[in-house]
């Protein structure tokens, strides 16, 4: 892995890395490709390109000061553990929950995480059935998702499991524009409100659009929501 990329990426965005900070970067490529060589992990096998697009991307909220200390955070439908996971490397003091609906992410994040030396929790459910759980029902000072998805449908994966005064931050390419009306109004329905978003540059990366679409919690999610597993991508609310 390039770490000088990686650390001087980070320092263009006003992120601190320490040592350990980028050993542990450099040890979950190693893990990712140690996995992605029997299972579909990730498409991005360039060192360069996985530091640009996964690793400064997903690092984005700290740019921007979401995330307070020790904030209370769930990764809805983490994957290969993106967002979440630079997220935790850079800030090991967040309580992250990683949530995805194939349990083989799970486990491969399970023993990255051991490796790594880092704690936080996982959770194999899908995000519809898991925002049912009162263990996990408006329980997160913030829930993040790299996953792509109409963003009507995000409010729904996501804002469930916030608490009121919290936040849900999606990232969206340029095309959100097209989808904020009805953005807005799923998450009026879900008792959020879209504060709009903000720029996720990657320096030195003119061809990267990616913003964060951030929706404070504002109210209490009605009982009815989400609904049942699938509707939310088969039927986005707001449309």
């Amino acid at each position: 892995m390039n770490k000088e990329r990686l650390k001087n990426g980070l320092e263009k965005m006003g992120i601190a890395a320490d040592e350990t900070a980028l050993d542990r970067f450099e040890a979950f490529h190693a893990i990712l490709d140690e996995y992605n060589a029997r299972m579909d992990l990730t498409a991005v096998l360039d060192e360069d390109e996985r530091v640009d697009r996964h690793d400064l991307d997903s690092a984005a909220p700290l740019t921007h000061g979401l995330l307070m200390p020790g904030a209370k955070v769930i990764d809805v439908g983490t994957g290969a553990g993106f967002p979440g996971m630079p997220l935790l490397i850079l800030r090991p003091d967040l309580q992250m929950t990683f949530l995805d609906a194939l349990n083989k992410r799970i486990l491969f994040l399970e023993d990255a995480l051991a490796r790594l030396g880092l704690k936080a929790e996982t959770l194999h459910a899908r995000a519809e059935d898991a925002a049912k759980m009162a263990a996990h029902r408006e329980q997160y000072d913030a829930a993040v998702s790299r996953a792509v998805a109409n963003a009507a449908t995000l409010e729904e994966l996501t804002l469930p499991f916030v608490q009121k005064g919290g936040v849900a931050i999606a990232w969206k390419g340029p095309g959100v524009a097209e989808e904020m009306t009805a953005a807005r109004r799923a998450a009026f329905l879900l008792g959020g409100t879209v504060r709009g978003t903000v720029d996720a540059p990657i320096p030195g990366r003119d061809d990267w659009a990616h913003v964060l679409l951030l929706t404070d919690k504002t109210g209490t999610t009605p009982k009815a929501y989400p609904r049942k597993a699938g509707t939310p991508n088969r039927k986005p609310l707001g449309q």
